[in-house]
C-alpha cells in the first residue's frame, strides 16, 4: 500500500506511519549484508569505539587526559582545569548538539540513529559476535526452533559469555571516565574496587548487555522519543530512505534480464531481503515508519538484487517526498540542499553557538579568587587606632602546573595588608588562605562607621604566566 501523500507544498512537515509488521518470527534474526551503507555503519562504529574506549588511556602533564573527577570536583580536558561552575561550558556543548541533531535530521532524517546512536553502535557490536558464534541468519532461524541440546547449549551459553564481557568493559571503561582508569585496571584483579565503582560498572554492563543483546529494536521502537517528533524536523526536501513505489508496484517475479514494464509488473519482484536485513523488523515499502533508523542497509540489499536482475539500481534510495511524489522531479544537489532555509537556520545557530563556546572557553580565567569575610571578626580596632578586617580567600588554580601568588589590595587610600601574604597552588589545586586587612588609623577616623567597597587580588608573576585576577569585596570600618 502506497502511503506517501500527495505534495501540496515543499514546506509541510511529512507525515510517518507507524512501524509495519516485520517478520514473524518474535526474534528478528537480521541477515548479513555487504554495501556502501554498510560499510559507514561499520566505520562509525571503528570511529565511536576508538574514541569512547581509548580515550581514557590518553595521558597528559601526568594525568588522565580526560578526568571527571567528582570527588575533588576536577574536570581534566586535555590539559584544561574545570570547576563545577564551568558547567555553563557543559550547558552550550549540549545546546550544540541538539542543533546539530536538528540540522543532520533536516538533511537525511534520522541518521544519527542509523550511524552513531551508541543503541544502534552497540547492537551492532552484539549482533556481530551472534553472527560469529551462532552462524548466518537460517542458522540462528534453525538454532532457534532446536530442542535445547548440548550444541545448542554451548553456542548460546558462549555468545551470552561473550556479551557479559563487552558489557561489562563497557562499564569499566564509562566508569574509567571518572576513576582514573589506569588505577582502576590495578584494582580489578586484586578485587579491591570500591563499592560505588563496583556497583555502577555493574549496572552500566547489566544495561549494556540488556540494550543491545535483549530489547535492541524495542529500544527504537517503542523507548526512544526521537522517532515520534523527527517529523517536525523533516520536510519535502529532506532526504530519507524510501521505497520508490512507482517504479516498484505491483510486486511480480520476474527473469533476469526482463523488462518489468513489457510484463506489466513492477521491479520489485517482492524478495523481501530488505525486510530481512533491517536491524528493527519494518517494511521499508510500507511508507516511512517512526521505526525506521535510516540505516541504509535495506538500500544495500536492494541494490544487490537489482544488480543480479540487471536492473537500474535506486528503487529503495535516499530519496526525498517532492522527488517521489512529484512526476518527473528531480534529486537536489548538494549545494540546494544546503541552502535550504531550514538548514541555514540550524547552520548559522550552530556556527554562532560553538563560536561563542570556543571563544569563551579560550578566554576563560585560569587563576581564580573568592573572598569571603571572617564572620567572627567583622572589623576590629588595633592599639594604635587602625582597623582591620579579616577575610579567608579561596584561590583556584585551573592550570596543570604549579603558581606561587602575591596578594594585593585596592579601593581606599590607606588600606593594605597587615603582613605579606604569598599563596601556593599545586597543579588543578585549590588553597584557603586567611589575609588581614588594615586600613590606617587617620583614614579609619576620616571614615568612621562606613562600608568601603575594595577588590582583592592575587597575581602570578612567574615567567611562565603573568596572570592576575581579583574579585570585590568590602571593608567595613566601625564608629
Amino acid at each position: 500500500m502506497n502511503t506517501t501523500p500527495n505534495l501540496s507544498t515543499h514546506a509541510r512537515v511529512i507525515p510517518i506511519v507507524p512501524a509495519a509488521s516485520g517478520p514473524t518470527e518474535d526474534k528478528i534474526q537480521v541477515r548479513s549484508i555487504s554495501g556502501v551503507f554498510t560499510r559507514w555503519r561499520w566505520a562509525m562504529v571503528w570511529v565511536t569505539q576508538l574514541v569512547f574506549y581509548g580515550l581514557p588511556w590518553l595521558t597528559t602533564h601526568g594525568r588522565q587526559a580526560v578526568l571527571f573527577d567528582l570527588q575533588t570536583e576536577r574536570f581534566f580536558l586535555f590539559g584544561a582545569v574545570l570547576y563545577p561552575q564551568d558547567l555553563i561550558y557543559l550547558a552550550g556543548l549540549l545546546v550544540i548538539s541538539a542543533l546539530l541533531l536538528f540540522f543532520a535530521t533536516t538533511l537525511a532524517g534520522r541518521v544519527w540513529c542509523g550511524f552513531a546512536c551508541p543503541q544502534t553502535v552497540y547492537t551492532e557490536l552484539f549482533m556481530w559476535i551472534e553472527h560469529r558464534l551462532e552462524g548466518d541468519r537460517q542458522a540462528r532461524l534453525r538454532l532457534d526452533r532446536s530442542p535445547w541440546k548440548a550444541r545448542k547449549a554451548l553456542r548460546r551459553g558462549g555468545k551470552h559469555l561473550a556479551w557479559a564481557l563487552l558489557g561489562l568493559w563497557t562499564g569499566f571503561t564509562l566508569v574509567g571516565y571518572f576513576t582514573p582508569i589506569r588505577e582502576l585496571a590495578l584494582a580489578v584483579p586484586g578485587n579491591h574496587l570500591g563499592p560505588w565503582e563496583s556497583f555502577w560498572i555493574l549496572f552500566y554492563g547489566l544495561a549494556t548487555y540488556g540494550n543491545a543483546g535483549f530489547l535492541r529494536e524495542k529500544v527504537c521502537q517503542h523507548m526512544c522519543p526521537y522517532g515520534r517528533f523527527q517529523g517536525s524536523l523533516m520536510d519535502a526536501n529532506t532526504l530519507y530512505v524510501a521505497y520508490d513505489h512507482q517504479r516498484g508496484e505491483p510486486r511480480a517475479a520476474r527473469p533476469r534480464g526482463t523488462d518489468p514494464v513489457e510484463r506489466g509488473s513492477g521491479a520489485c519482484v517482492d524478495c523481501t531481503l530488505c525486510v530481512q536485513v533491517c536491524p528493527v523488523g519494518i517494511d521499508i515499502r510500507q511508507g516511512l515508519q517512526a521505526a525506521c533508523i535510516s540505516c541504509g542497509i535495506c538500500i544495500d540489499a536492494c541494490n544487490q538484487v537489482m544488480d543480479k536482475l540487471r536492473s537500474p539500481r535506486g528503487l529503495i534510495r535516499l530519496a526525498s517526498e517532492r522527488e517521489l511524489s512529484t512526476q518527473g522531479a528531480s534529486a537536489l544537489s548538494l549545494r540546494e540542499h544546503l541552502g535550504r532555509r531550514r538548514v541555514m537556520v540550524y547552520g548559522g545557530l550552530i556556527a554562532l553557538t560553538g563560536s561563542l563556546m570556543v571563544a569563551a572557553f579560550l578566554d576563560r580565567p585560569t587563576l581564580r579568587v573568592n573572598a569571603m569575610r571572617d564572620r567572627a571578626v567583622l572589623a576590629r580596632q588595633v592599639h594604635d587606632g587602625a582597623v582591620e578586617n579579616v577575610y579567608r580567600l579561596q584561590v583556584m588554580n585551573a592550570r596543570e602546573f604549579p603558581r606561587d601568588l602575591r596578594v594585593d589590595v585596592h579601593g581606599a587610600d590607606g588600606l593594605s595588608l597587615a603582613s605579606t601574604a604569598l599563596v601556593h597552588l599545586e597543579p588543578a589545586g585549590a588553597h584557603m588562605q586567611t589575609v588581614t586587612l588594615r586600613l590606617e588609623r587617620g583614614q579609619a577616623t576620616a571614615l568612621a562607621g562606613q562600608v568601603l567597597p575594595i577588590r582583592i587580588g592575587v597575581s602570578d608573576n612567574t615567567a611562565s604566566s603573568r596572570e592576575r585576577t581579583e574579585t570585590a569585596s568590602t571593608f567595613m570600618v566601625p564608629r
